[in-house]
């Protein structure tokens, strides 16, 4: 194998990886009043089933990038794999909400510790700028992919399997992942100078789920206000312990000043958005489509996908065109695109057209699957060098961030 086969194999492999830690972010909007239904969740256990995943890797997310720094990211990537194997089979034989709940968990430490790495291995791996940006703008396509293909997988399953089978198909991908993984991934390049700051993570983690027990309470009706007063504080005191610790840190997890930086902060916003936007259109309309218009989860799965079939061209169109274009026009054009297919889901829903409710989310999907793979790309651009590897620059790249390479910001990226 050539190291331009290897390099691209690589990619192939961290993209199976990214793909399962996406698609288990989307593929219970389907399955979830079924497993509800069987396992007797209560509407609060329900929350937390969808919950408990996005907010313990979003928690652990940043200390992940430094951990993998200091152990090397090749093994923090296999450590991840296997931990999302035993949490997904674990997951699928859970037999009440709360082993569900508390595997779910696991599933996003295993998820936490591969996103980073799937990163830096393609940083490490990729070394002509050209080749980097479209890799790293197919992951970030991969990324709105798998969120917008988890629940037609997860109904597929669901029309010809149990429940359990949402969280079991993950297991042999994991298997592959690991075979290729040990036969493409570049050797392991550890750093054990490089500190880890557990506390930080958990600092992150007490804010967030204060965050979201906050909003789930007060939209509670009645509400219990001790709940939504406890929640509050405990967000307020985990967001602030976190950010004064992170300032007074030399090597901190998160360095403020970056979002200084225009590119990066349009990157983040622009990221945020579309997977927002994605994740909010889904939920409501599997739900909506399953409960009150009585679809099944393989219909309103596919219904949903109309998503993933607008983002798949557009995001390997952004990747394409992003030397020509840049970063700003294809970020603004797609969000201003995605912006007009949710006016068009909305109109449908409000006149009951079927049709151009499909229509909308092909739309949508075009305009946020090309936004969100060229932010990815220009987060990794724009990064402070002195951030972990998954997230430093490159020291030379061709693609226009929308300002003048000469310029103080071309400089510092």
């Amino acid at each position: 194998m050539t190291a331009s086969e290897r390099r691209w194999w690589l990619l192939v492999t961290v993209g199976a990886g990214l793909l399962l830690i996406t698609l288990d972010n989307s593929i219970l909007y389907t399955a979830l009043p079924t497993l509800t239904e069987e396992l007797g969740a209560s509407g609060s256990a329900a929350l937390w089933i969808i919950n408990a995943y996005p907010v313990v890797m979003a928690g652990l997310l940043l200390g992940a990038g430094t951990l993998g720094d200091r152990i090397g990211h090749r093994r923090m990537f296999v450590v991840g794999l296997v931990i999302f194997g035993a949490a997904s089979a674990a997951a699928a034989f859970s037999v009440s909400p709360g082993m569900l709940i508390a595997s779910r968990a696991l599933l996003a430490v295993g998820a936490a510790s591969m996103m980073p790495a799937t990163l830096a291995l393609i940083r490490l791996t990729f070394d002509d700028a050209k080749e980097r940006n479209i890799a790293i703008a197919i992951w970030g396509s991969l990324s709105v992919i798998g969120a917008a293909m988890g629940p037609i997988l997860g109904g597929l399953l669901l029309e010809r399997f149990w429940w359990g089978s949402v969280f079991l198909i993950n297991v042999p991908v994991v298997v592959v992942a690991l075979i290729a993984t040990t036969i493409i991934a570049p050797r392991n390049d550890a750093d054990p100078t490089k500190k880890w700051d557990l506390l930080s993570s958990i600092q992150a983690m007490v804010g967030l789920v204060g965050t979201v027990l906050f909003i789930k309470e007060l939209a509670h009706v009645p509400q219990n206000w001790p709940l939504v007063a406890a929640a509050a504080v405990a967000a307020v005191v985990g967001f602030t312990a976190f950010v004064r610790r992170q300032r007074r840190m030399a090597e901190p997890l998160l360095d403020f000043s970056i979002f200084r930086n225009r590119a990066f902060s349009g990157g983040v916003l622009a990221a945020a958005f579309a997977m927002f936007t994605i994740a909010g259109a889904q939920l409501i309309t599997t739900q909506r489509f399953q409960l009150v218009e009585g679809f099944s989860p393989l219909q309103a799965g596919l219904l949903v996908a109309a998503i993933a079939l607008g983002a798949l061209p557009s995001g390997m169109l952004g990747a394409a065109f992003l030397d020509v274009l840049g970063l700003r026009l294809i970020i603004s054009g797609g969000l201003g695109v995605g912006a007009l297919g949710l006016v068009l889901s909305i109109t449908a829903a409000a006149t009951d057209t079927f049709m151009l409710l499909v229509a909308g989310f092909i739309v949508t999907g075009m305009g946020l699957g090309g936004a969100f793979s060229v932010a990815s790309a220009a987060i990794m651009g724009n990064a402070h060098p002195a951030r972990p590897v998954w997230l430093r620059p490159w020291k030379r790249s061709p693609t226009r961030w929308g300002h003048s390479r000469r310029s103080p910001c071309w400089e510092a990226c």
